[in-house]
């Protein structure tokens, strides 16, 4: 289900996501840049002033531990962000999130990172906890969208 987030292309052979009447699908996304063959592993892997504003401290210790699933989740969702609007949307007309998770115990650091992208009223979400995921140990999340974003740009 990887999807590399620059340019919406899959990591393997199968479609990054697919516009079915006004509906678009989106694969599951995860924090990985083929272009720069890097897999973000942590605040040093996204710009700074977005990690500055995660709640980057500067403090090894501290960074080392929440790091990671913060970069990985504004990564993801900023993906997702890049893709919805080339197809002429909003993060807005995102209303499904399928999120999963190598441990649960990220939900809440996901959710924090999440609320900066739908600041109103976020997606309805379903949460899964998973053994692994592609293509290593080192992904944390990888998060499904689903977004309403009508053909003739008329929205209920």
């Amino acid at each position: 289900m990887a999807t590399d987030a620059t340019n919406g292309a899959p990591l393997a052979r199968y479609a990054a996501s697919k516009r079915i009447g006004d509906f678009i699908f989106l694969s599951g996304v995860i924090a990985v840049d083929p272009a720069r063959r890097l897999i973000v592993r942590g605040f040093e892997d996204i710009p700074h002033e977005v990690a500055q504003s995660l709640g980057q401290t500067g403090e090894f210790s501290s960074d080392i531990k929440q790091g990671p699933i913060l970069a990985q989740s504004w990564y993801v969702l900023d993906a997702i962000r890049q893709i919805i609007e080339c197809e002429g949307g909003q993060m807005s007309d995102v209303f499904k999130l399928v999120q999963y998770f190598r441990n649960l115990d990220h939900f809440p650091s996901f959710s924090k990172v999440r609320r900066t992208f739908f600041p109103d009223e976020p997606p309805v979400s379903t949460v899964v906890e998973v053994s692994a995921m592609l293509p290593s140990d080192d992904i944390l999340i990888e998060v499904e969208a689903t977004a309403y974003l009508p053909l003739c740009g008329n929205k209920e």
